[in-house]
């Protein structure tokens, strides 16, 4: 972004320094009356026009700003050849206002052109010599300059761009780490679970049964011993869904895949049926996460507390978001509830991070409804 205000300083420096070289050099005649004209005239141009192009240039504005002020110049020169030097300001400034490296060396040799037809103006041979030699110089000098200047731009914007995008792959591989981290922590959670937990609740249901067998039936006995069994059935299965949930599904192509992975693996371990749908989205790699992990706990909730049959899994994108539809023919909503456990506040945490929410309804003839709504937030190209 160019700082305006260094430019209105220098365009005002300048008409300064002129009325100041022309106000000490009385009497005045009809060339001074011109000069002041043309002083004049380059602070309306700048005011007008030359200022709003070096905040923001544009095309063909560029080429009339340069046009003008190559006459305001040559004019200025024909009256009084001092003011030549204001080509140390119309250079700068058509290269700063052009939008454009062709544009920027066409408003040089306008600008070229009004040195040479104002030193011309003069009149004899000797003049018009050292007008094209002055316009031939000025011009190279510009051209030179700016050419330099305008690749060490572009090298510092291409620097920029690699530094962004370095600092973009540092974040990603670091949001890798941190995923493969807690990926990592919840494998070894469920693995821990299922081979001390589970297995010493296996025992225990085991133990139960062999007890049943071996003592004196008595209502009271049998009945204790059936309740044993049966806590221990539930904490089983409560046990078994908790290293379901913790299992790692990892997104390694893309979001349908990983949730058909996800659905395939559900109904082997549980017999219920899913149906997997999933609209193709661009959606970067947060939001592939958080949709997987709320299906990974939405089918949870399905074998822990629905007694269903069959669950649909289906994401599609709803004006401008993406809702993830996880429902079942179970028992019904009651069961699933926030107040029964850390699964559904677990979710409504997960997605308040990225802006996202949840909401629990009855189906259409019965079982449970989960939405789940997140933004849509594209993945960058090349990601």
């Amino acid at each position: 972004m160019v700082n305006v205000r260094w430019w209105d300083a220098a365009v005002i420096g300048i008409a300064v320094v002129a009325g100041g070289m022309l106000a000490i050099d009385p009497p005045y005649g009809v060339t001074d009356y011109g000069a002041w004209v043309s002083i004049a005239a380059l602070l309306v141009l700048y005011a007008l026009l030359g200022r709003r192009l070096v905040r923001r240039p544009s095309t063909p504005l560029d080429l009339v700003h340069a046009a003008a002020l190559a006459v305001i110049v040559g004019i200025g020169i024909s009256f009084e050849p001092f003011l030549s030097f204001l080509q140390a300001l119309a250079y700068p400034l058509v290269w700063v206002a052009a939008a454009g490296m062709r544009t920027a060396i066409i408003s040089n040799v306008m600008v070229a052109v009004g040195v040479f037809v104002g030193y011309w103006a003069w009149g004899d041979f000797l003049n018009i010599l050292v007008a094209a030699a002055i316009a031939v110089l000025s011009l190279a000098f510009s051209l030179a300059l700016g050419l330099w200047i305008t690749r060490i731009e572009e090298y510092g914007q291409e620097r920029a761009r690699l530094l962004a995008e370095l600092e973009a792959a540092q974040d990603e591989l670091a949001s890798m780490h941190r995923d493969a981290g807690v990926t990592s922590e919840r494998e070894r959670l469920a693995r821990e679970i299922h081979d001390t937990l589970a297995q010493s609740l296996t025992g225990l249901v085991l133990l139960a049964q062999r007890a049943a067998r071996e003592i004196e039936p008595t209502d009271a006995a049998t009945e204790t011993i059936a309740l044993i069994e049966q806590t221990a059935r539930e904490a089983l299965g409560e046990s078994r869904a908790l290293v379901a949930a913790n299992a790692p599904v990892r997104v390694e192509s893309d979001l349908e895949d990983a949730l058909v992975r996800l659905g395939e693996r559900f109904e082997r371990e549980t017999g219920v049926r899913v149906i997997t749908e999933v609209d193709e989205l661009p959606l970067d790699r947060d939001l592939q996460v958080v949709l997987l992990r709320c299906t990974q706990e939405a089918l949870a909730n399905v074998r822990k507390h629905s007694q269903a049959a069959s669950a649909r899994v289906k994401v599609a994108a709803r004006e401008g978001e993406v809702e993830l539809t996880v429902t079942d023919d179970g028992i019904g909503p009651a069961g699933a509830d926030e107040d029964s456990g850390f699964g559904v506040s677990g979710m409504r945490e997960r997605l308040a991070l990225v802006g996202g929410r949840l909401r629990l309804e009855p189906g259409e003839t019965k079982g449970t409804v989960l939405r789940a709504t997140v933004p849509m937030r594209q993945k960058e190209l090349g990601a």
